[in-house]
């Protein structure tokens, strides 16, 4: 918080620090709600240049962490929504591959059993997609608490709903979960 507030007075070393300090979490952040590296890549600076834009609004009424997830969260949720539009345009096109698909893109980092890495892949790339065609609210409530491991009320206060509606879209994106991956939970 203190380092915003030097960012608001025009401490440009502040804003170094802050970046410095925030870089790779924001990165993860969008990375698991967008599922493709260069896209976190982008949107982990805008993030970065929105809050240089607008730290004069900064109110430091709740921890500066909880604003920064707010602004990855809308601004993920705005790629999330233009893609689909342009998913919608695409649809039906000869040749169109979607690029952007989350279980194309998601890197390998295990070794192992090549069988069972090829079953690791296949169900790793099976989450990567159901947490992708999770709605909007759920998924951001889930990459929170599970990768970013915050509590229901950091989530919500994030997303700026009630302790109760963070549990319910917890609940009913795990029931998608389970639903979406039923096959590969009964293994």
């Amino acid at each position: 918080m203190q380092l915003m507030l030097r960012v608001q007075q025009g401490d440009d070393a502040a804003f170094d620090e802050l970046v410095r300090r925030n870089v790779n979490k924001v990165y993860a952040l969008v990375y698991h709600f967008l599922g493709n590296d260069d896209l976190a890549d982008d949107l982990s600076q805008e993030v970065f240049l929105r809050i240089y834009r607008t730290a004069g609004r900064y109110k430091p009424t709740a921890k500066f962490s909880t604003w920064l997830y707010r602004i990855v969260a809308n601004l993920s949720f705005n790629v999330m929504r233009s893609r689909k539009r342009r998913r919608v345009w695409q649809f039906g096109q000869a040749g169109t591959q979607d690029e952007d698909d989350p279980s194309e893109t998601l890197p390998d980092v295990r070794a192992g059993d090549p069988s069972e890495a090829l079953d690791d892949d296949e169900l790793h790339d099976q989450v990567a997609t159901a947490i992708a065609k999770l709605p909007h609210n759920q998924r951001v409530a889930l990459v929170l608490h599970q990768y970013e491991h915050k509590s229901y009320e950091e989530i919500a206060d994030v997303m700026d709903c009630s302790l109760m509606a963070v549990k319910s879209l917890l609940s009913r994106a795990r029931q998608h979960l389970r639903q979406s991956l039923g096959r590969y939970l009964d293994r």
